[in-house]
């Protein structure tokens, strides 16, 4: 009896909670962000570094985010490498005559430690996410005009002040299989 009684309670909270999600309509990606779909290759610098750099971005979860996939290797250095893996997705409904709100998630090779949430906005030719970390603010612009895309980062201290972090000029590229 008490079996049965269990199994009626676990088939009502997923019928439930399948019904609260089938009623949830997922945030849409500003067309900022999905501009970014697809794979580019380019190189760039890291606080004066010379460094390769691909980035495949791809839709995950329903289709309700884009995450990107970005390994860079020194080019003085083939194994100094680094891996980084971003998150980005929408905060509600997106308007024609306001900015795109964005939300986001950082995660690399340096583990969670160095994993942090980011906020921004997006705007006609791309976007701006920052990421606050216990001592600076790492602000990445997201830029796109045809088939080039720019990433640059910047070091952004309490004060407001930024310094170049990092910066990337790549191109579209074919993804592998």
């Amino acid at each position: 009896m008490f079996a049965k009684f269990c199994c009626a309670v676990i088939v009502s909270l997923a019928a439930s909670s399948d019904a609260h999600c089938a009623e949830q309509a997922a945030s849409p990606i500003p067309r900022s962000v999905m501009a970014l779909e697809g794979c580019w290759e380019g190189s760039g610098d890291v606080t004066g570094k010379p460094v390769a750099l691909a980035v495949n971005a791809y839709l995950i979860v329903q289709d309700a985010m884009l995450a990107i996939e970005a390994v860079s290797s020194a080019i003085a250095d083939p194994k100094d490498q680094y891996s980084a893996h971003l998150v980005f997705g929408g905060t509600g409904k997106q308007s024609e005559s306001e900015a795109d709100q964005i939300v986001g998630y950082w995660a690399d090779s340096f583990g969670g430690a160095f994993a942090a949430p980011g906020r921004g906005i997006g705007g006609a030719d791309g976007f701006e996410i920052t990421y606050q970390y216990p001592d600076d603010a790492f602000v990445n612009r997201w830029r796109i005009s045809g088939d080039r895309l720019t990433w640059q980062i910047a070091a952004r201290d309490r004060k407001g002040v930024e310094k170049p972090f990092a910066s990337y000029v790549l191109h579209k590229a074919a993804c592998g299989s």
